[in-house]
């Protein structure tokens, strides 16, 4: 049990280190380009680890390509687009804070299309989360949102969260029947497809010997530690500990990120950051905290079955 919370702890530092390579790429690499080197490697990694694992590679099914493609075009094509376009004119810690307001979108979202009930310790855990996002977001002065104080870079990050609540609700449905990697790899391949085109009008073909050591370590870590090995050992955790406790690392992935970002990119911690970031992490806890007593009793038949009978 203590290699599955280590796991899933470096899961969240890998994260967070995610908003540190996506603005250093943000400066030389174009968005389209960035996303779809990054989920290029992906793919390819999550391929091979199914196949090792299972022996093949599964085929999607007629009835899963629509919603495997709504994967790969929000959680993958949206998202990362977003993401690259976003690092480019916001700070990684800043971002790093409105995104972590993921699961906070996702219970709302829950609770408006699927109906699931906001308890009053859930409602306290939105109010405190979103307080803690417009503290860091307006730097310490909320009245200045309302005076242009959100700029474009803002506007892009939060399409990140919109994107991610949208792959979260889908992934929701399509993982009751199709074994998560399997629809992460699958969602992955989609949407790195889906990049190609605009990352070819960008000159991504052209450009790639230009790209300098930096870069390629920066893309290899996106790829690798931010997706592949990020994902492989949350649903380890998932499966091992439970959805609502391997949730609740994910605190720690704006906290990383600002750790890093400070110490690499050198961007200030100011206090207006770091009350903004731990009201966040607070709430989304608080947000957590009435599902993490009774996980058990609310997996999913997905959850139940082994990975080797869900492909």
């Amino acid at each position: 049990m203590t290699i599955t919370y280590l796991k899933l702890l470096m899961t969240a530092i890998f994260w967070g280190g995610t908003f540190v390579s996506g603005r250093m790429l943000a400066e030389s690499i174009p968005p389209f380009s960035a996303a779809f080197i990054r989920f290029f490697i992906a793919a390819v990694c999550l391929y091979a680890i199914i196949a090792g694992r299972e022996g093949s590679i599964p085929r999607l099914e007629r009835r899963h390509f629509l919603p495997v493609t709504l994967l790969g075009l929000t959680g993958v094509f949206a998202y990362n687009t977003f993401f690259f376009s976003g690092l480019k004119l916001v700070a990684a810690s800043r971002a790093s804070i409105i995104i972590a307001n993921n699961p906070i979108i996702i219970s709302i979202l829950s609770s408006l299309f699927f109906k699931e009930k906001l308890s009053p310790t859930k409602v306290a855990g939105i109010c405190i989360s979103v307080s803690g996002a417009v503290i860091a977001i307006s730097r310490g002065n909320p009245l200045a949102l309302f005076a242009g104080g959100i700029g474009r870079g803002d506007f892009f990050i939060f399409g990140c969260v919109l994107s991610w609540a949208a792959y979260s609700l889908l992934g929701k449905r399509v993982m009751q029947d199709l074994a998560p990697l399997s629809a992460v790899a699958h969602s992955a391949a989609i949407g790195m497809l889906a990049l190609l085109i605009p990352a070819c009008f960008e000159g991504m073909p052209a450009a790639l010997p230009t790209y300098s050591w930096a870069d390629w370590c920066n893309l290899a870590y996106l790829g690798w530690f931010g997706t592949v090995l990020g994902f492989v050992w949350y649903y380890e955790g998932i499966q091992a500990i439970g959805p609502s406790r391997a949730s609740l690392f994910i605190n720690f992935v704006p906290i990383s990120a600002i750790c890093l970002a400070h110490v690499i990119l050198n961007e200030p911690l100011t206090l207006s950051l770091m009350i903004g970031g731990a009201m966040v992490v607070a709430g989304v806890s608080l947000n957590h905290m009435t599902t993490t007593v009774s996980w058990r009793s609310r997996l999913t038949t997905t959850d139940r079955i082994p990975m080797k009978r869900r492909t």
